[in-house]
């Protein structure tokens, strides 16, 4: 009798001990989607200047990887474009996705152009995961902002990476084919003018790293880049 008083006892606080957990768990889930990540300082950064100085609506907004948190003289180059620049370094194309909310719908840009792939296919995601995550990402502007325009800027072929050309290839070959399927999408092709008549990506656009771009390399983007927006941003 006592045994078995114990063992419904037992069962019982085991039972309760569950439904305190179950009970619990939107609670940590949503602490965990609060949760700062890798980029949690640039983010929080991010949204410190905008407080101090709100960026006016129907810009550009340039968002991605660290080819577009390198690029300094970005507003410098585009003059007469209103220009949000948003890069934070080694992130790939679902980062920006998962902080859309923060850094990109509170801007209502008329244009976004996204730079990430590359650290994507050099940490081992698949040519097909990086499509899947540009649309992943379109759908998720589109959400807030319907009539926003996005340029994929093409995965660029650096000499560091020389062994992921291909798959950059493939990537940015898929992307620009769905993007001809949708309203408002399309791929910036800065890859093929960053490659040398062999086919090769050349050394003299890159820094010391073979990764980063140098003045000459970013050259190539405005040359490629600026008649895009110019064609849906210039300032009034």
């Amino acid at each position: 009798m006592t045994s078995s008083i114990v063992t419904r006892r037992s069962m019982q606080r085991a039972l309760f001990a569950l439904v305190l957990l179950l009970a619990a768990l939107p609670a940590f889930a949503q602490r965990a989607a609060d949760a700062p990540g890798p980029w949690g300082a640039d983010i929080t950064a991010f949204e410190a200047a905008d407080r101090a100085n709100p960026p006016a609506p129907g810009g550009v907004l340039f968002i991605g990887s660290s080819s577009i948190r390198f690029w300094t003289s970005l507003e410098q180059d585009f003059p007469d474009v209103r220009i949000v620049r948003r890069g934070f370094g080694g992130s790939e194309v679902r980062d920006s996705t998962h902080y859309a909310d923060r850094i990109v719908v509170p801007y209502k840009p008329r244009l976004v152009l996204l730079y990430a792939g590359d650290n994507d296919l050099a940490a081992g995601r698949s040519v097909q995961q990086v499509v899947d995550d540009f649309k992943a990402f379109v759908a998720r502007v589109r959400k807030d902002l319907p009539d926003t325009r996005i340029a994929y800027i093409a995965i660029k072929p650096s000499p560091a990476r020389a062994n992921l050309l291909s798959s950059s290839r493939a990537a940015n070959d898929a992307i620009a084919a769905w993007a001809k399927t949708q309203r408002g999408v399309e791929l910036v092709d800065i890859f093929t003018p960053m490659l040398d008549a062999n086919g090769v990506p050349r050394e003299d656009i890159f820094l010391e790293d073979r990764l980063h771009m140098n003045r000459a390399g970013y050259a190539i983007w405005i040359g490629t880049i600026g008649p895009v927006i110019r064609a849906v941003a210039t300032k009034p």
